[in-house]
C-alpha cells in the first residue's frame, strides 16, 4: 500500500514539474504569445495624470506604462498587457483598453514643455502610493475637474463631439500601426488553425453509409433440405 502511494505522488510531481501551471489550470494563455521584458524600477515610480481624462502615465521610463482603474497597463509589440502591480505580473490582454484613445499621442512632449496646447501645464507628480490609495475616490468626486482643470492654466476641456472625432481618429492611426497589423494576422492565423483542429470528420452521405451496411449484414439462408411441403408429403 505504501509503494502504490509513494508511485502515485512520484507520478503527480513529474506531472506539475512537465505541465506547465497555467495549462494545468485550464486558462488559456494564448499560443504563441510572449510576454513584454521586465522593467526595473529603484523606487515606487510617481506618474502624472493626463489632462481630460483619469488615466495616469509614468513618465520616467522610456516605455509606455499607463494605470487606469486600478490596473496598470503596457503595450508591447501590438498587444496589450495589464497588471495589479507595476513592476511585474503582465498578463495578456485581449484587446486594446479603452481608455487608450483618450490618451493624447505627443502627451511626451508636453510634458517636457510644461505646456498643454498653449496653456501653462503645472502637472503635480504623485506618488505611487498616493494614487493607490486615492484613484477610485478622484474619479468618482471628478477631483481633477475641481482641481484646477488637471493643472493646465485657463484651459477649457474640448467638447463631447470634439472629443468624440479625435478617439475615432486615434483609433484609426493605431489600426495602421505595423505592430499592430502583424499582430492582428499572427492571431488570425491562430484562429484559423483552431478552428481546422476543432473541425469534426467529414460524415459520408448517409445512402452511402445504408449501403456499407447492407453489404456489411450476413445473408440469412434457408437450411439444406427437403423443400418446404416436403416433410408433411412423407408422413402421409
Amino acid at each position: 500500500m505504501k509503494m502504490k502511494k509513494l508511485l502515485l505522488g512520484t507520478i503527480l510531481l513529474a506531472l506539475a514539474i512537465v505541465v506547465p501551471i497555467p495549462t494545468m489550470a485550464g486558462v488559456n494563455i494564448g499560443i504563441g504569445i510572449s510576454l513584454p521584458p521586465p522593467i526595473v524600477f529603484a523606487a515606487p515610480p510617481e506618474l502624472i495624470v493626463l489632462p481630460e481624462t483619469y488615466v495616469y502615465v509614468v513618465p520616467d521610463v522610456d516605455v509606455d506604462i499607463f494605470f487606469y482603474n486600478g490596473w496598470w497597463w503596457r503595450p508591447w509589440e501590438g498587444r496589450w498587457y495589464r497588471s495589479r502591480y507595476y513592476n511585474r505580473g503582465w498578463a495578456y490582454y485581449n484587446n486594446v483598453p479603452s481608455f487608450y484613445f483618450d490618451v493624447d499621442p505627443g502627451w511626451r512632449g508636453y510634458y517636457r514643455d510644461h505646456n498643454w496646447y498653449g496653456h501653462r501645464w503645472n502637472y503635480e507628480r504623485i506618488p505611487n502610493q498616493r494614487l493607490q490609495q486615492n484613484w477610485k475616490s478622484w474619479h468618482n468626486n471628478r477631483h481633477w475637474e475641481r482641481h484646477g482643470t488637471w493643472g493646465v492654466q485657463s484651459y477649457q476641456p474640448r467638447p463631447q463631439q470634439q472629443r468624440q472625432e479625435l478617439r475615432n481618429q486615434r483609433q484609426q492611426q493605431y489600426q495602421q500601426r505595423p505592430e499592430v497589423q502583424r499582430h492582428r494576422q499572427q492571431r488570425q492565423k491562430q484562429q484559423r488553425q483552431y478552428q481546422q483542429q476543432r473541425q469534426p470528420r467529414v460524415q459520408k452521405p448517409q445512402a452511402q453509409q445504408q449501403r456499407q451496411r447492407q453489404v456489411q449484414q450476413p445473408q440469412h439462408s434457408r437450411p439444406q433440405g427437403k423443400p418446404e411441403g416436403e416433410e408433411g408429403e412423407d408422413r402421409k
